[in-house]
């Protein structure tokens, strides 16, 4: 019997393991359960993880460097929209006629509407619609009748502000004033810069009666330079002289003048100074003039309360326009500038055409929306 105990006594030992190790998971589950459902009191001990423990160690640590909460540095500031470029072609050299377009520019009123507008001058004046017609800028200057004889002849233009409400030029007439009759007028020599000397007033001052006569001088091309011609007795009189500026720039050199104006020749009153734009292209680029234009009516408005800091502005940023001349005149030009650039006078513009038509100028009359409008309302 020994002997069998010895031969299995590695199974016995097995067994015997086993059994122990049963019996000790047994107790090890119930101690582990009493303790689960044991209810805590004040006085429980409670065994805390290590982990827990190191978790609120870590809590002291400031790592605000590592995980910022806020922005450390301001944000990037936001780059507005880059503006919008604009040509404008002058009539002809720059003057105090042209405040409003210099004070928009200077006192950043262009930029405030999303412009950049480049203000240039031409080489001769007579180009400017010609560049308006070809695209080859965006908006030009001229002055009412041009604007109709012009549109007569097929030229896509249409005017979208006005600048100066009333003529700037008139006759400038060599010698001291005398009691005008229509027969000294018809006698003179005249001279003329642009078309409308030579279609408005040349046939008023001279009838048809008085051309056709032997001796007759037909009216003669001064090509913008009025003022060489009367000092060197090329002609007697200007039909269409800027009268702020040639009747004082001649008497600077002892030569009398004086004037016959528009009125006198039952021409009917008219713009000064407009603003064209291109009519191909104007119901597409409305809402770009009009906010040109309310850029215009600010440095306008801006003028007529400031004419003194207006003037210091003007020959400050262009000095080529501080001289005696433009000083004397600048009082005057500021009581002819438009208010209001965008407003249209319909009466205005219709009354001309029937002047055209009924001096045989033209052969029919353009509908107004042809020759102007006021760039809010497109």
């Amino acid at each position: 019997m020994l002997r069998c105990l010895l031969r299995y006594w590695h199974t016995t030992l097995l067994g015997l393991i086993i059994t122990l190790l049963v019996l000790n998971s047994a107790s090890y589950a119930n101690e582990e359960t009493n303790q689960e459902t044991a209810p805590l009191g004040l006085e429980t001990d409670v065994m805390v993880p290590d982990f827990v423990l190191r978790g609120a160690e870590n809590d002291d640590i400031d790592d605000s460097e590592e995980v910022p909460t806020m922005a450390q540095a301001p944000a990037i500031p936001l780059e507005p929209p880059p503006l919008k470029n604009i040509s404008l072609m002058l009539d002809w050299y720059l003057s105090p006629q042209h405040a409003a377009l210099i004070v928009a520019k200077e006192r950043g009123l262009y930029a405030a509407q999303g412009l950049e507008v480049d203000i240039q001058s031409p080489a001769d004046p007579s180009i400017a619609i010609k560049l308006l017609t070809a695209g080859e800028v965006d908006l030009a200057l001229t002055r009412q009748p041009l604007l109709h004889l012009h549109a007569h002849e097929g030229a896509p233009i249409t005017r979208i502000a006005t600048l100066i409400e009333t003529s700037l030029t008139a006759v400038v007439v060599m010698g001291p004033e005398t009691l005008q009759t229509e027969k000294n007028l018809a006698g003179l020599h005249y001279g003329y810069t642009t078309r409308e000397g030579l279609n408005l007033s040349i046939p008023r001052l001279v009838p048809r009666s008085v051309q056709q006569i032997d001796d007759y001088s037909p009216p003669q091309n001064l090509n913008f330079d009025p003022a060489r011609a009367l000092r060197e007795g090329q002609a007697d009189a200007v039909a269409d002289g800027f009268f702020h500026y040639l009747p004082r720039q001649l008497a600077t050199e002892g030569i009398a003048t004086h004037l016959v104006r528009f009125d006198a020749l039952d021409i009917p009153r008219h713009d000064g100074l407009v603003v064209l734009a291109n009519s191909d292209s104007l119901a597409r680029r409305a809402d770009t003039w009009s906010r040109f234009v309310i850029a215009l009516e600010e440095a306008s408005h801006w003028i007529i309360e400031n004419p003194t800091a207006a003037w210091e502005l003007l020959v400050t940023s262009h000095p080529v326009l501080d001289n005696d001349i433009n000083a004397a005149a600048w009082d005057d030009i500021i009581r002819r500038m438009a208010l209001a650039p965008a407003a249209l006078d319909s009466r205005r513009y219709t009354a001309f055409e029937a002047y055209l038509l009924q001096k045989g100028q033209i052969d029919a009359t353009l509908p107004l929306s042809r020759l102007a409008v006021d760039p809010h309302t497109l």
